[in-house]
């Protein structure tokens, strides 16, 4: 009984069995996982997991016994596959983040700028929290970013983008980590939008000295600490919250007749960066009017008033010029100065910028041009 037995079971399956192209491998079709190489008779389990294809030895050559050990090798790796399951955004989210944590390089301003991307990706794409980062598609995020350009800045459209592939990229190192499996990221085929030159809308000099004057005598008492605030932006160029704030007396050089800008105690400069800009005339007479006055709120520093952003936009409206921001005025020293005759590379080093002045060229490059045109008229032969 035996015998007739195993001999059915030989002819059915040789009647079901398959050959690869190549001749070296049989297949069954009605035990799809298992594989016997021809040359040898050892069999073979076969499965894939999460994309990867896993071909083992079930170490014999007896039919009976590799059904058998077929049924422990798919356990094994179908457990495995379960474990190994891609991780969901959420997870790549608590990755990235504690990596921004822990990154020294990067300016607390700009780990709270991604944390708000992150933020603002939540809001405009819940559903993708849960989704595991092989389930998102390339068209999703396309969708998404369509969505998305919509309603931002290009400026901060790019930015939104660039976190989501961070986090998408965090995600798949941990996976390729544990699993030795490599995902592509869905995201690395969205495009940055061109983001435009800022129309530049700065006021004239009449203008200047108008809105200076009205901020004295109509922003209540704080009025002529507030036009202190907007002389020095506009006479030093320098960025409020990271340098303009942090200058002391300590820091002026009446020898050199420079300022020093060390910037933020912790975070310094934007590019960390001890510079020296000359002290104009402008910010001279200032300068020596401030030094009597008393630092109730602010001891040691020169401001005493940190923001006008009330007081700015009621003294433009009335003045009747385009509203202006604390970052308008570093646009008009630069611009005051290249005007005025001062090379590009000259400006973008009082700036701070590190390029060489290829930045200032490009935003203030025009202003050359028409300055060396109003120049060119008063050549005569």
């Amino acid at each position: 009984m035996s015998t007739t037995s195993e001999t059915f079971q030989a002819r059915t399956r040789k009647r079901d069995e398959q050959l690869s192209a190549d001749g070296k491998w049989r297949s069954f079709p009605k035990v799809p996982n298992l594989l016997q190489y021809v040359s040898s008779g050892n069999y073979y389990g076969r499965i894939k997991v999460r994309g990867k294809l896993i071909r083992q030895s079930l170490d014999t050559d007896v039919w009976s016994t590799a059904k058998l050990n077929l049924t422990d090798f798919l356990k094994k790796h179908q457990g495995a596959g379960a474990r190994h399951q891609a991780p969901k955004f959420t997870e790549a989210v608590d990755l990235y983040q504690k990596d921004l944590k822990a990154n020294n390089n990067m300016k607390p301003r700009s780990k709270e700028y991604r944390l708000g991307c992150i933020q603002k990706l939540q809001r405009t794409w819940p559903a993708l929290w849960e989704q595991r980062l092989d389930e998102v598609r390339a068209q999703d995020c396309k969708d998404w970013a369509t969505k998305l350009s919509k309603e931002v800045a290009s400026q901060y459209f790019n930015n939104m983008i660039g976190t989501l592939r961070l986090i998408i990229d965090r995600g798949i190192k941990e996976h390729k980590e544990q699993t030795g499996e490599k995902l592509e990221n869905p995201a690395e085929e969205l495009r940055r939008n061109k983001v435009k030159q800022k129309d530049l809308q700065l006021p004239e000099p009449e203008h200047f000295k108008e809105l200076v004057k009205n901020l004295r005598l109509k922003s209540g008492g704080w009025g002529p600490r507030v036009a202190d605030l907007i002389e020095f932006l506009a006479y030093s160029g320098m960025r409020i919250r990271s340098e303009a704030l942090w200058v002391t007396w300590d820091d002026v050089d009446w020898k050199r007749n420079e300022i020093v800008v060390r910037g933020d105690p912790v975070t310094a400069t934007k590019n960390s960066e001890i510079r020296r800009i000359p002290i104009f005339e402008n910010m001279k007479k200032l300068l020596k009017s401030l030094k009597g006055q008393r630092e109730t709120l602010r001891p040691g520093r020169i401001l005493q008033v940190t923001r006008c952003y009330e007081s700015l936009d009621r003294v433009c409206a009335e003045v009747g010029i385009p509203r202006l921001t604390h970052h308008d005025f570093r646009h008009l020293y630069a611009t005051r100065c290249i005007e005025a005759g001062v090379d590009i590379p000259t400006v973008a080093r009082w700036l701070g910028h590190k390029d060489g002045g290829a930045l200032a060229m490009k935003t203030y490059g025009h202003l050359r041009n028409e300055h060396s045109q109003e120049m060119a008229k008063k050549v005569k032969f």
